[in-house]
């Protein structure tokens, strides 16, 4: 990922208050993708849901304005924006002054679709309604209390095994750790696994997600790669992989892939977030 040397990730930045779309930095997916044997057309559907909760601007008298921004981006865009460098972007507006909140809603969606290359959802929060944010855990049976033993901290897909009759459920971790490839910060996140089909062994699920704990990669490469290695290994007959990772930078992201049902219509954080 030598392309990340031109980013700001891990590197000390300054940060303008007024605005710059030319801090948006773009990644393409395909190299993540190649790497677990993602090629051609994509075993999944999917979005990923980004939720920014320091974006502040000036209203056209100077007079501070606060939103929760949400953005979500289709899984089959060409590329996504790096983190830190949206969050700089997102700060750049600080002391720009704008007629109203919908003027910044095209801008950011404008800029970040140039990016991407790929239709962007935008949603901005007004800091009045900030009371009707929602908190909800992930559904699901949680795997946490299982007991099981763990000596090995890479992703290890030959954990996951499936059998016997089918089934349809809904389980969930919050076990789940991964790291940035450039910064090595850790990355924690609440993962959901929906399934119809033989039944996933509990365990070995559970170890197979612990295992990504001292892995490198971005966030959605990890829930792409959770969704290829159960696809493969346990053979459903259909799958959702979910994660809400914890915010980093005022910023959470949160990919979502499936291959039978539409992500949730409202991007609800977790108690965690």
């Amino acid at each position: 990922m030598a392309f990340l040397d031109r980013s700001p990730l891990g590197k000390a930045t300054d940060y303008p208050d007024r605005y710059d779309p030319s801090l948006l930095f773009r990644i393409t997916r395909s190299e993540q993708r190649e790497a677990i044997g993602l090629a051609g057309a994509l075993p999944f559907h999917g979005v990923d849901l980004w939720t920014a909760y320091e974006l502040s601007w000036l209203d056209d008298r100077g007079k501070p304005q606060f939103a929760v921004g949400r953005v979500a981006v289709p899984a089959d865009s060409p590329a996504i924006v790096e983190s830190k460098s949206l969050k700089l972007y997102l700060g750049s507006f600080a002391q720009e002054r704008l007629p109203g909140i919908a003027a910044l809603k095209r801008k950011i969606a404008d800029d970040l679709e140039h990016i991407c290359g790929a239709h962007v959802e935008i949603a901005l929060v007004p800091s009045a309604r900030f009371g009707a944010l929602a908190l909800k855990a992930l559904p699901g049976e949680s795997l946490d209390r299982l007991e099981i033993s763990m000596d090995l901290y890479e992703p290890a897909p030959d954990m996951l095994k499936a059998g016997g009759a089918k089934v349809a459920e809904t389980l969930s971790s919050a076990l789940f750790r991964s790291n940035c490839p450039v910064t090595g910060q850790p990355d924690y996140a609440d993962v959901l696994v929906r399934y119809r089909g033989p039944r996933i062994d509990r365990a070995g699920l559970l170890r197979y997600l612990v295992s990504y704990r001292e892995h490198a990669t971005f966030h959605e490469s990890c829930v792409e790669r959770i969704f290829v290695d159960v696809l493969r290994r346990c053979r459903p007959d259909a799958l959702t992989v979910y994660a809400r990772f914890l915010r980093r930078g005022g910023i959470d992201i949160n990919p979502f892939r499936s291959n039978f049902e539409s992500a949730p219509a409202v991007s609800v954080r977790t108690p965690r977030q």
